[in-house]
């Protein structure tokens, strides 16, 4: 298994505590863009976090107010202007592959969400499993104002499952900003809370998450991520499998035996 504790990493900052994973993006000044080297490093993080049995839960925080601003216009949209199909193809691809990692990383995602987060960084949060804002919050998927299409790193597949057809419809061709309180309204947030205790929720929310049956967590996710593409008899099927291997688990025999002698269960994750 791999240890994420002492993981260093060169384009955000990362820390465990308590089986919780923090990342942030570390560039305050520009609201936190990214880099053709921190899309790499991220989507590498999150494909190691699938052997990692340090970490049951990640949670992405803002960092100077703000969440992240999307593909650095100098670092990223200049030179990509510049390139030919090969290499654009396997930029976008790679874009791709850091979605599919957090899709298929086996732990709980929660994006806290201020100030700006726009683009790959809207992106960041609808990919994630639990989504909590500030009211402040401004959320674009702005692709289409810099002459792109809307469909980016799966958000045509992703976004209309989180907030309906239609309304994914007018984000993606306007490119216009969702407040805070569109995004709660809309089912795109969980709910909003002030900045002051944006980051303390998020913690106890991922806080709660990792005291539970994290292995049956992980079965949840793939189940959640996975069923997007199966007939309802298949999906029962799969959930009635997915069932069957967490009744063998030991979490499911503490909590029966807790549940007999009228105690909380304290579950191990196995």
């Amino acid at each position: 298994m791999t240890q994420m504790a002492g993981r260093k990493s060169k384009h955000f900052l990362w820390q465990v505590e308590g089986k919780i994973a923090k990342i942030r993006l570390d560039r305050p000044e520009r609201k936190n863009p990214l880099t053709f080297d921190s899309y790499a490093e991220l989507r590498d993080a999150f494909r190691d976090l699938v052997y990692a049995d340090d970490v049951d839960a990640v949670v992405f925080l803002p960092n100077g107010g703000n969440f992240c601003s999307g593909g650095d216009v100098h670092d990223i949209i200049g030179p990509l202007v510049r390139m030919g199909m090969k290499e654009l193809l396997a930029f976008t691809r790679m874009t791709g592959d850091f979605v599919k990692a957090m899709l298929n990383c086996g732990k709980p995602i929660i994006a806290a969400v201020d100030g700006v987060a726009v683009g790959a960084g809207a992106i960041i949060a609808m990919a994630s499993d639990i989504r909590i804002a500030t009211p402040q919050a401004k959320t674009a998927f702005l692709f289409t104002r810099v002459g792109l299409a809307g469909c980016d790193m799966g958000a045509c597949a992703i976004l209309p499952r989180i907030i309906g057809q239609g309304r994914a419809a007018e984000l993606l061709y306007t490119g216009r900003t969702m407040t805070g309180a569109e995004g709660e309204r809309w089912g795109f947030y969980n709910r909003l809370v002030e900045a002051a205790a944006l980051e303390a929720d998020a913690l106890e929310m991922a806080a709660r998450i990792v005291s539970g049956p994290t292995f049956a967590h992980g079965i949840t996710k793939t189940q959640l991520n996975q069923e997007w593409s199966m007939g309802l008899d298949q999906a029962i099927e799969a959930e009635a499998q997915a069932q069957a291997i967490c009744m063998q688990t030991g979490d499911f025999e503490r909590a029966y035996k807790a549940f007999v002698a009228k105690e909380t269960p304290v579950f191990a994750g196995n």
